[in-house]
């Protein structure tokens, strides 16, 4: 299924929703991040139409997410003049598996305006591809391009702590939030490039800010993530980035808090 097809899949079902997501969408034991939390955004909608932009999402996954049908719910938690603040969940019956906590925010007028600068220009044509290989790259991976124009690909040895990552999402869909999403988690924990030979890693939480409020205008290549790992100890590390547009402007900032075993 492409990425749009999974985000169509949901319908209501009882007080909530559900959709469905196949093993192309997996990494590892869990559905992909990105995904999880654009299905998160996605129920937050369905739960209150007409929801102003998306400004911030903390995500928390709690447990592996399987493939097959993903069971959501999502409510209002307190809604002011601009800004509406609203919690969704993935569950197993009783139990959390993934938990968000969306800021929608209207515009205000606003003497202060602030945008960061746009990214040198970066071409390297011995940029390294990430192949998909089944069974050793994670499932998700089959939907995206991704080259590394500085830094090293997982498990190479590389003790690089930036890295910058051009992709692209295999997916003729209009582009919305959900796809900025999607984007801004592709990428692998950098501390598996410092490993020389494959490991496990996940993600635990995840706080993203965007910078836009529309996004269909532009194209499914040429999309460009600059992450730095901040810290790393004790199997814990800390990432961030920012995402870049095609077309050179800032779309989101995104912090990880990540877990490496090895």
């Amino acid at each position: 299924m492409l990425f749009s097809e999974v985000l169509d899949s949901m319908q209501p079902q009882g007080e909530g929703w559900t959709a469905q997501a196949g093993e192309d969408w997996t990494q590892g034991r869990s559905l992909f991040g990105g995904l999880q939390a654009a299905l998160c955004v996605k129920a937050m909608r369905a739960a209150l139409p007409g929801l102003p932009p998306l400004r911030t999402l903390q995500t928390a996954f709690v447990a592996p997410v399987p493939p097959g049908a993903v069971r959501l719910c999502a409510r209002r938690l307190r809604q002011g003049k601009s800004a509406v603040q609203v919690e969704a969940r993935i569950v197993d019956g009783e139990a959390t598996l993934c938990l968000a906590l969306g800021v929608f925010g209207a515009a205000r007028p606003s003497a202060v305006r602030l945008a960061p600068p746009p990214p040198a220009p970066a071409q390297d044509p011995d940029a390294r591809v990430l192949p998909y290989w089944p069974g050793v790259t994670p499932a998700f991976t089959q939907h995206f391009a991704m080259r590394w124009l500085r830094g090293g690909l997982p498990f190479q040895g590389a003790r690089q702590a930036d890295q910058l990552i051009e992709m692209e999402l295999r997916d003729p869909a209009p582009l919305g939030e959900a796809q900025v999403l999607a984007f801004a988690d592709v990428i692998p924990p950098i501390a598996l490039s410092w490993l020389d030979k494959p490991a496990p890693g996940s993600s635990m939480s995840w706080m993203i800010e965007l910078y836009a409020e529309r996004f269909d205008h532009l194209p499914p290549r040429g999309w460009r993530f600059d992450a730095q790992l901040v810290a790393a100890a004790d199997g814990y590390t800390s990432q961030t980035g920012t995402l870049w547009a095609p077309d050179g402007s800032a779309v989101a900032l995104s912090r990880q808090s990540m877990v490496v075993f090895a």
